[in-house]
């Protein structure tokens, strides 16, 4: 059977040739398209299907293939449950040139299981994980999206050997290793988009599950992932077009909060904050950063290096949580654009930081939902208790409704 080449440089102009290509796996058949990465072959989720590309390839059949999304709207219906981190890198990096592989929880393995047939969820899903990635090529996208099942699709060349970045390089290589010597048959359609944008595999990255259950690892790369401590969240498992710091940053969840001098509430509601994290996640306070969280407080007027006010440290003390070594800081343009999500102590507060910059208003709201938190400053110790107890308790009811 001849295989038919495409040229496809524009998803409007050339989408009937795109609804082709999507016909033919949708069929069973196998399409090799670009991508961002390198060129990719396409391949509906079922074993014929798959058994098919593992001889194209000349793979071992045990190993896995990344699924591919035309939108990462689509992620929820392979991976129902994200930690706050995957949800921000997801946001982040999507579409784009990295693969993600998610933790799975059995609850959500059972669920998945009424979606799809067990022979896709066996497919897709080994050891309760999957690989999954959305990329920005928009002949890649709008292929995945004519598509009506879930569809793999591993780099366009025979294992082993360096992943095509044009057309003509996955024909010459699938040809080499063909007993015709010749590309017909092997794959059905070759949709041809010009040599890809960055010529280089997608960044892969492992997240945890959300759980409660084990402490999530530290993100961790190469010889830094070895022992339980680099399973999971942060691991990078293959470096590519994005960086570790890249990455790193792009996971990392910023929470904020704000008062007026930073030294007794903002520095208590961080203090609150970083203990219900921990504990949580069952990490020492020092790890949050290490597991994509980065808890912060500022106040609008703040001098900078001024200690938390004493009654406010020993009001944190009796509940378990050390402010000994906060230093105040004055609220910035930079410390805002930082934060993912900023709990202001007052509506005044609020005020101020969208003075400071407007845009942040999206991401601000006051922490106590029945409004300000008074300023217990120069009061004695019961007033600082009982602003205390009222931020630990909004603390908790925000927190908790982030980490959902």
């Amino acid at each position: 059977m001849e295989t038919l080449i495409f040229k496809t440089n524009d998803p409007v102009r050339d989408i009937e040739n795109l609804k082709k290509a999507a016909a033919c796996i949708d069929s069973g058949g196998l399409v090799v398209f670009p991508t961002e990465t390198v060129y990719g072959i396409a391949c509906k989720v079922d074993k014929d299907s798959l058994t098919r590309l593992d001889d194209v390839k000349k793979r071992d059949a045990n190993k896995r293939y990344t699924l591919h999304i035309g939108n990462k709207n689509k992620l929820q219906d392979f991976v129902p449950s994200l930690s706050l981190p995957a949800r921000k890198l997801v946001q982040n990096a999507w579409p784009g040139p990295l693969t993600i592989v998610f933790e799975v929880g059995p609850e959500d393995i059972n669920q998945l299981k009424n979606k799809f047939s067990d022979e896709t969820v066996g497919l897709l899903y080994r050891d309760s994980t999957i690989g999954i990635r959305c990329p920005e090529n928009d002949i890649a996208r709008e292929l995945l999206n004519l598509c009506r099942f879930p569809i793999v699709a591993p780099s366009a060349n025979i294992t082993g050997k360096e992943p095509a970045t044009n057309a003509k390089q996955a024909i010459e290589q699938l040809a080499s290793s063909a007993k015709q010597g010749g590309i017909d048959g092997l794959v059905d359609i070759i949709l041809d988009g010009g040599e890809c944008k960055y010529k280089k595999n997608s960044t892969v990255v492992k997240i945890s599950a959300p759980s409660a259950s084990r402490p999530p690892p530290r993100f961790a790369s190469g010889d830094e992932g070895a022992g339980e401590a680099g399973k999971g969240a942060g691991q990078i498992i293959r470096e590519g077009v994005y960086s570790k710091e890249q990455i790193r940053k792009m996971l990392t969840v910023n929470i904020l909060f704000v008062c007026t001098g930073n030294t007794c509430r903002s520095p208590m509601a961080e203090g609150f904050t970083k203990k219900l994290l921990a504990e949580k996640f069952k990490c020492g306070v020092d790890r949050l950063g290490q597991i994509g969280y980065k808890i912060a407080s500022a106040g609008v007027i703040a001098m900078n290096g001024i200690d938390a006010s004493a009654e406010a440290i020993r009001f944190c003390a009796s509940k378990g949580v050390d402010i000994t070594g906060h230093k105040s800081r004055r609220l910035s343009t930079e410390i805002l654009k930082e934060a993912d999500y900023i709990f202001a102590m007052s509506a005044e507060h609020r005020s101020d930081i969208i003075r400071i910059l407007p845009q942040a208003g999206q991401k601000c709201i006051l922490l106590n939902d029945s409004g300000d938190i008074n300023d217990p400053i120069g009061q004695d110790f019961e007033a600082y208790k009982t602003c205390g107890l009222i931020i630990e308790k909004a603390v908790n009811k925000r927190i908790g409704e982030l980490l959902k």
